[in-house]
Order: C-alpha cells, then structure tokens, then sequence
C-alpha cells in the first residue's frame, strides 16, 4: 500500500503476483493524495514536496521509487530511496497552477513492479505576487465642454493575474492620482466622471488623468498599477461671432466686371468646427441690389462681390451693413447670445478711363437692295461715359465687312452705303462699328449692327434650264409638245407667280400656241398639223415671261421645237435633217484661200491689240530704269484748289454745276475722261460730298482700264490758297540763295543730276 506524507488511504484493492499464467487479482498498496506547495519559493535548497511510501517498503532499499509525469525530473525529482519529493525550480502559478505525476516502486534486484504505476497531482499555492494591470491603457476620451458635473467619461479596467478565488489577491479597487478636482473614478468599476461643472474648452482643452488600481481590496500591502487617460473637452456652440472691425473702408474700380471681389469681412468665433461655421448676409445699405456676399466654407470669411455694372459717374460710393451668423445653435447656450453680429462697410467706386458706350448696344437696320451709294441708312451714336466727355471718332471693323459695302462718316456716326447691294447676292450683312477716343485711341467700344437687305423687283424672270422640245410629222393641231416653267432671283413677300405668252414678233405664229395654266407653268400647243422635216426641221418660238412684282419685269426665253420622224405610237425615230453636201466647184484651193484670209485677219487684230498696250505704256514705271531717276523725273504735284486738269473742283462745292462745265484731262486718254460725267444723276443731287467722293471711288474701282492717277485720290484741298497751303517741299524756299547745295558737288557721281537740278557749281566755277 502507497502512503504519501500523512495523507490517509484512499482505496484498496488485492493485490496479485503480476503473472498473466496465475490471472490472480492482486491488491492495491496505494494511497492517493494531492501535494499542495507555494509558489514563488525564493530558498536556495530544493523545496520539500511530499514523500511517497509502500508498505512493502521495509527499510532497507530494496525498495525503487520512479516518478514520471509532467515536469518529472526537471522541476520535480524524487529520491528513489525514500519516496521524498522535491521541486528544483521556482513555481509560478500564474505560468501554471498544477502538474500530473505518475509514481511506481520497483524491485530494485529485478525490475520488477512492485506496486501498479499511479497518477497523483502536485498543486500551486498562490500567493499575491502579480500587480493590477491596465491592459488597454493608455487611454483616450473625451466630453463635451460645460457637461454637468457626474457625465461619464470613459470606464477603465484593470486585471490581475493572482487566483480570484483565494484570498483578496485579486480583488482590485479604483482610484484618481492626478486629474482632480475635475474628475473622479468609481472605486469598484473604474467608471470616470466630471467632477467639477462649466470646463470651458476655451480655457482649458487637454486634461491627463492618472488612475491607480490597488489589489488586496486597497489594503495596506497590497500591489498597484497605473494607467493614463487622456481627455479631451470636446466644442459646443457657446460663443456667439464678434467682428473685430465695426467699420470696413473699401474700393473698387468701375470698370471691375460682375462677380468680381470687392474685400473680405470675417467675425471671430472662438468655438471650432460645425460651431463656428459663419453665415454672412446683407441686412442693409444703399448697394443691396449692386453688391453681393458669399461665405467662404474654407476660411468662414464673407466675400462681397459685385452684382451688377458700377458706374463713378452714377454713383461715387455705397454703404452695406453686413451681419455674421451662427447657422448651428444649441437650444441650451441661448442664454449666452445673440449668435450674430453686424459690422458696416464702406465702398468708393474709382474712376477710370472707360471705352465709348453705344446706345443702344444693337443695332437692326433694314434696307431696300436698290438704295443708292452715299445714302445714310443709320445713325450710330455713341458717347463717353467718363466725366471728361472726349470726343469719339467711328470706323468700321474691316473684318466683319471684307466686302468694303459700307462706310461710316468718322466724326457723325452716319452709316452708309459705298457700294450697291444686292439681296441675292448677300442678304444679310453683320458689321461691327468702333467707337475710339479722340484723346485715347486705346480706349475703344464696339457695336454690332445687322443690316438686313430688303427685297426688290431687280430681277427678271427665266426659264429654268434650256428647254428643247420635239414635234412629230405626224403631229396634230392642238398637241401639247413641251411645258415650261420659270425662276426669279427675287422673292417677294406675297409669293412668285409669273404670266407667260408669246413674244410680240410670235404673237400670230401659224406653227404653235401657248396657253398659260396659272400655276407658274404654261403648256405648248401645236397649232397646225403636217410638219416636214424637209422643209423645216428647227423652229425656234420666243415666249415672254413676266413676274407679279412692282415694276412688272420680263424677259424674253426662246423654246427650240425640232421636227423629228415618229412611228405610229409616236416614238421620235429621226431628227437629223438631210447633209449639206458642199458644192461640187467649191475646190480645194478656195478652201485654202479662205483659211488664209481668216488668219491674216487674226494677225491683224493681234498687232492692233499691242499698239493699244504701247499707247498706255507711258503710265507705268519702267522696271529698267533707276528709281531715283523716277522720282526726280516726277514733277506732276496735284495743284489743289488751282488744280483744274483733273475735275473741275467746283463740282465738290456744287455738284449741279458737274454736268454744265466737263473739262476733260489732258494727260489722258479720251476713255478715262473725268468721271464727274458718270456719277448718277440722284447722287450729283445730294449735296453730301461724302456720297460724291465714295460714287467717285466706286466707279474708278469698277473702271479697270483707268490709270492710277493721283489727282483721282484728292479728298482735301490743298496748295496755294487753301487752308493748309502748299505742302510740296520743291516750294519750301523762295530764292535759290536761301540755301546753298553746293555740298552736293561732294558727294559724288552717283548724285550729279540732282546736283544739276540745285545749280550746285564745281570747285572750278563751271555748272557740274
């Protein structure tokens, strides 16, 4: 039987001799017990277990006791002799709180067992050797600002490794080491509080609290940790948006263009985030409906911005008053406001130098296509906005008006037309008219003006295409053999409608009739039967054509009807008529004559055609010749007022006296006499030179054989008697002996004839 320190038995069975042969049952000398043993043994000899025992054991060491298990013969050893069992290492309960060993006593001789092997257990002892642990530590919260006093904060939690169930090991309580009086911890949930009210976290933000827990139940002795909490007050709106200016100075330039920014304006609001978002807003002034503000969402800055034109002239300055608003409010800091305030703001308007101003800003002008050249079809009026008030001068954007059809006079603004317009050429026609200042030329406006051309009746009306009609032999009276139809470029606005008949000179034609169906077409009729090719194959019939319009216009078409053979069904079979056959006494050699007479006849026209072109070769500068030598030879200087090969300039002063007195030019042809003769009678009538000059350049334009003569340029007056007298610098001296070229003699051959023009005189006396 197995004893083991002073531990009782427990079981006994019989105990046999081991042999399987005898199958005896043999009985149990064990007694099964625990070992208790402490922990954290800090002696320096082997720490006493407990003993095991057999009751065959007599003492004298034929006795051997094995033990195996968990930790056998590491942490626990066993003296084979006695039975006493030993820890050799430090225990550690919390590293593990029991060890399974199993023991056998063997015959020391043999080997033999001598009692069954049995599993016993060793168990740790704790003792209170392991501090509270904060094992989520540290620690982060937070709680809104001004809470009332006990809001939960945060729970911490300690624990601790010692067994719960023996003794006070693990039984921890909470308490506060650094964070008072503004916060408190229950003892025995760890549950953090306010302790004090109204924290401001604009006074104070960031609290660090240090929490103890102590095991033993906080008793003397017992073990402690520590833990961190860091809290954080969290914003709540409880302070209303202060502007630090009660007063905003101001200015913007006139010309500054809508939606541009004005200044900035901005309230301070000590809270943050969603608590200090701003709300800015016009409350008041006399620029509500010029001036605009919006919040920045970035910076919660209010941008004023500019809603509609400024003008200095109009208005020189305005007033705003501009209110600042909490749009997020809590119910319960109500008592803490208003959350708005206002501030005022004061904004000049500077003046600058601003470009013409049109009125009005479009222009829509209609005009009827036949209006005459130099007719003043619109006014363009345009003025300076500025205080100054410059005079404007006006063009025309060539760009918009590359055919050069309109003209508008630089001083009055009068728009009209240089050259004749045609609806169905353009009908349309969008110009931009610029207004520039006299005393600024970088200052410049511009308006667009559309002309639309006006339809009238300038266009006769005519077939559609070439019409060519067939007529059998067989043809009888009455037979419809072609219908025609017409086209006129004109639209008017009631619509097209064209009346057709025969032309005076076929008004009684024997052959054919036409018959006018009223619906822009009109059939034609045979008006007899028996056609022979033979004797007539081709007819060719005029119709007239006339239109609806005012004046009525017409124009004359002609139908050829060739005579063809048919079948029976009257299927065209033949149209040629029969060969000219050449008489037989025409002979070869009279052909060749007559080709030789045709081409005599070219030569002769070709050497007329280049006698004309060496006539006008005086006109045009000979490419050989040196240039210089061309403009000493160049004495012609257009005289001016006293100028009177040219035109008759009393024309320009009174243009009914154009057509009693034409003197024609003597330096040039008789085919480009003065073109005073041409302008039309409706033109000479108007007392505008304006249209007299721009009639006049039209048709040189128009005149392709007219030589570029400058007197044809002339459109002011000047030379000896006019206003800016003579201009030319071969009359810029009176007397030769004002001023001496005889430097010219120094300048060598290349500088002779000028010299010979001067009377300059070499160093011997004798004229170079």
């Amino acid at each position: 039987m197995w004893t083991s320190g002073s531990a009782r038995p427990l079981t006994e069975g019989p105990e046999d001799n081991m042999s399987d042969k005898l199958h005896q049952r043999m009985k149990r000398s064990w007694v099964w017990n625990q070992f208790f043993v402490l922990e954290e043994y800090t002696g320096t000899d082997p720490l006493y277990v407990g003993k095991l025992h057999s009751d065959m054991d007599r003492g004298d060491g034929s006795i051997k006791y094995i033990l195996s298990g968990e930790g056998a013969g590491i942490v626990f050893t066993i003296d084979d002799t006695t039975g006493d069992i030993h820890a050799i290492q430090r225990l550690d309960r919390e590293e593990r709180s029991q060890y399974t060993l199993r023991a056998q006593a063997l015959d020391r001789r043999t080997g033999r067992p001598m009692e069954p092997e049995s599993e016993f257990i060793i168990k740790i002892q704790d003792i209170n050797d392991n501090e509270p642990k904060f094992l989520d530590g540290p620690y982060v919260a937070s709680v809104p600002e001004m809470s009332p006093v006990g809001t939960s904060v945060i729970q911490v939690t300690a624990t601790d490794a010692d067994d719960p169930t023996y003794g006070n090991s693990a039984r921890v309580v909470y308490s506060i080491l650094q964070g008072q009086p503004y916060f408190s911890v229950d003892s025995r949930t760890g549950l953090i509080r306010t302790a004090l009210m109204n924290m401001d976290r604009e006074a104070k933000e960031y609290y660090e609290v240090i929490v103890q827990a102590k095991d033993m139940g906080g008793q003397l002795g017992g073990l402690a940790g520590t833990t961190t909490v860091n809290i954080t007050l969290s914003d709540v709106n409880d302070n209303p948006p202060r502007f630090p200016q009660k007063h905003y100075q101001m200015s913007v330039l006139e010309s500054a263009p809508v939606s541009s920014t004005v200044g900035r304006v901005v309230a301070k609001d000590l809270d943050e985030g969603i608590n200090a978002e701003m709300k800015y807003s016009l409350v008041d002034g006399d620029g509500l409906d010029v001036f605009d503000i919006n919040t920045d969402p970035n910076y919660q800055v209010g941008i004023i911005t500019v809603r509609k034109p400024l003008s200095f002239e109009s208005k020189k300055s305005y007033t705003l008053k501009v209110e600042g608003a909490n749009p997020h409010l809590e119910m319960r800091f109500l008592n803490l406001g208003p959350f708005r305030d206002t501030t005022t703001v004061h904004i000049s308007v500077e003046d600058v130098d601003e470009p013409p101003v049109f009125e009005p800003s479009f222009y829509f002008v209609e005009v009827p296509e036949d209006v005459e050249i130099g007719a003043t079809i619109q006014i363009i009026s345009a003025k300076d906005p500025d205080v100054t008030n410059n005079s404007i001068r006006y063009s025309i954007d060539r760009s918009s008006d590359p055919g050069r059809f309109f003209y508008v006079d630089i001083t009055s603004g009068a728009l009209m037309t240089a050259r004749p317009l045609d609806r169905e050429d353009v009908s349309w026609h969008n110009i931009t008219v610029l207004a520039m200042e006299l005393n600024n030329p970088s200052q410049v406006g511009s308006v667009s003006v559309t002309v639309k051309v006006l339809d009238v009746n300038d266009n006769a009306p005519e077939f559609a295409r070439f019409y060519e009609a067939f007529v059998c032999e067989n043809a009888k009276a009455g037979q419809l053999i072609q219908t025609v139809s017409a086209i006129d470029r004109d639209d008017p606005q009631e619509g097209q409608h064209f009346y057709y008949s025969l032309a005076p000179e076929a008004a009684n034609n024997p052959n054919f009739t036409l018959r006018d169906n009223q619906d822009n077409t009109a059939w034609i009729l045979t008006r007899r039967s028996g056609f022979r090719q033979h004797e007539q194959n081709i007819f060719y019939l005029p119709i007239l054509i006339s239109d609806n319009g005012r004046p009525v216009l017409s124009s004359t078409g002609t139908l050829t009807v060739h005579v063809c053979s048919c079948d029976e069904g009257g299927m065209v079979m033949s149209c040629n008529a029969e060969a000219y056959v050449l008489p037989v006494s025409l002979s070869r050699g009279a052909l060749i004559a007559i080709l030789a007479c045709i081409f005599v006849l070219l030569v002769l026209v070709l050497l007329i055609l280049s006698m004309r072109r060496q006539r006008k070769q005086p006109y045009i500068i000979d490419e050989e010749e040196n240039i210089h030598e061309n403009i000493v030879r160049y004495d012609d200087e257009g005289g001016g007022e006293e100028d009177t090969e040219a035109f008759d300039i009393a024309a320009m002063w009174n243009p009914r006296e154009a057509q009693l007195v034409v003197k024609n030019r003597q330096d040039m042809l008789p085919e480009i006499e003065s073109l005073s003769r041409y302008v039309p009678q409706a033109c000479i009538m108007d007392n505008n030179v304006h249209n007299y000059v721009l009639a006049k350049l039209y048709e040189a334009d128009m005149d392709l054989w007219a030589p570029p003569f400058d007197s044809l340029q002339t459109y002011m007056f000047e030379g000896n008697g006019s206003v800016a007298e003579s201009l030319s610098s071969l009359q810029s001296v009176t007397t030769d002996s004002d001023q001496s070229y005889d430097y010219l003699t120094d300048w060598g051959p290349r500088f002779k004839k000028l010299a010979e023009m001067y009377g300059a005189t070499d160093s011997s006396g004798a004229l170079w």
